[in-house]
């Protein structure tokens, strides 16, 4: 998955539609290595489970309001979260990963003869009484993009494919689709346009049906939720190894974000890259010392830096890279040592997490971003802290990873074209 934000959705049976006017809701995350995920290992220990994160974010480098407001926990452990969805009526519970870099709603169906291996039930589109392949002539085939495709029977087909070499191919159609909260009052979108895979291959795991696109292009959930999100949703996430905490997952007037604290950059809006939100980082500096950002890039309209709440690492050009993290590492009083998964560059030896660390500060166009100790570092092993940044290995797109946004509210709005940040204390909430 180019960049993802890995979320489950917790689903409920009964469907409540949703009609026009603005309203907000929240929805449950839980991180893939939760006690309370599918995927979860008892086997695996916290580090196996960190290093199997931190391999993942490198490969990736690349509507009437409710009469209850909708709220849920989200929980966090080790840089990844999962979410659950249904699909079709009656509904049909899958888990996706809900992904902040790409648009497209897809999950594996039947019959799938190319498929990766899926030990959940799999969607099957024949026994929903809602579900509609569309047709190549209908205007909604080109939220398909740019690889879609005709198929003999003059049916639109989907073709995506990620950063990580990962792809998906099937039909494009439209179904309902069911989101859970805490209220009790589920919520369906209907002829929301999906695809439903009989191809896909990649580094997906066994307990994942597909993803859930939450991109900024037009196929991407959070515009077809019209006025049930307005074009928001944040998210607060909670320390890596607080799985027993909770924070959550907010759309619509939920995910407004403000008061004390509260800082916003613009979303760049004439990025070639349509899908992602792309912003500009002036500076990054350590102790008050100013490292200028490069301002070369793919990305356009200014922007130099994706943000991606599931890329677990910051991704950051070679040299600027190398001159922030030594200026960083010279100022930490413990020994140098090698990360045990040779993933990290600057690691250090300790046994706990309460060390000195100099004050580093994120520059965004119009808003400061303070970093603290949990953002900068991550503990890799018992006796091993790194720094949560990484090379970009000659990629010309930099990437704000979600270390770097632990304990933040994080807000994105679509209609204003901005990202907003404000200090928390996400266990709390």
């Amino acid at each position: 998955m180019a960049l993802i934000f890995s979320l489950i959705f917790l689903i409920s049976s009964a469907v409540f539609a949703a009609a026009s006017g603005e309203y907000g809701f929240s929805v449950e995350m839980i991180h893939r290595d939760s006690p309370k995920s599918p995927m979860y290992n008892p086997s695996e220990t916290h580090y196996h489970r960190l290093a199997n994160t931190l391999r993942r974010s490198i490969l990736l480098n690349k509507a009437v309001a409710l009469l209850d407001t909708a709220e849920a926990p989200m929980f966090n452990d080790r840089g990844e979260y999962l979410v659950e969805v249904s699909l079709g009526t009656p509904p049909f519970p899958i888990l996706a990963i809900a992904d902040t870099g790409s648009d497209i709603v897809w999950t594996q169906c039947q019959p799938c003869p190319k498929c990766y291996e899926q030990t959940a039930p799999m969607f099957d589109p024949s026994k929903s009484s809602t579900y509609k392949i569309i047709s190549c002539s209908s205007p909604s085939c080109a939220l398909a993009g740019q690889e879609r495709s005709c198929s003999d029977r003059s049916e639109c087909q989907y073709s995506i494919s990620y950063g990580d070499g990962s792809h998906s191919n099937g039909d494009f159609a439209v179904d309902t689709l069911t989101m859970g909260s805490t209220s009790g009052r589920p919520v369906a979108f209907p002829r929301t346009v999906v695809g439903c895979g009989h191809d896909s291959a990649g580094t997906f795991s066994t307990n994942v049906s597909g993803i859930v696109g939450l991109g900024r292009g037009p196929a991407s959930l959070v515009p077809q939720m019209g006025a049930a999100s307005g074009g928001k949703f944040s998210y607060c996430l909670t320390p890596i190894g607080d799985s027993a905490e909770s924070s959550k997952l907010n759309f619509g007037s939920n995910a407004q974000v403000a008061g004390p604290g509260t800082v916003s950059t613009p979303i760049k809006t004439k990025d070639i890259f349509d899908s992602f939100y792309s912003l500009n980082i002036e500076a990054m500096s350590v102790r008050g010392k100013r490292f200028e950002f490069p301002a070369a890039t793919a990305l356009g309209d200014g922007a130099n830096v994706i943000i991606d709440s599931g890329t677990t690492l910051t991704i950051l050009p070679t040299e600027f890279y190398s001159t922030f993290a030594t200026a960083i590492s010279d100022l930490i009083k413990l020994e140098r040592t090698e990360d045990p998964n040779q993933f990290l560059d600057f690691c250090f030896k300790t046994t706990n997490f309460d060390f000195e660390v100099p004050s580093v500060t994120v520059h965004f166009e119009g808003a400061d971003v303070p970093l603290r100790r949990e953002n900068v570092f991550v503990m890799v092993a018992e006796n091993v802290v790194c720094l949560a940044f990484r090379g970009g290995d000659g990629q010309s797109i930099s990437i704000y990873g979600n270390i770097a946004q632990i304990n933040f509210i994080v807000g994105y709005d679509v209609t204003r074209n901005s990202v907003s940040f404000k200090p928390a204390d996400c266990s709390a909430m």
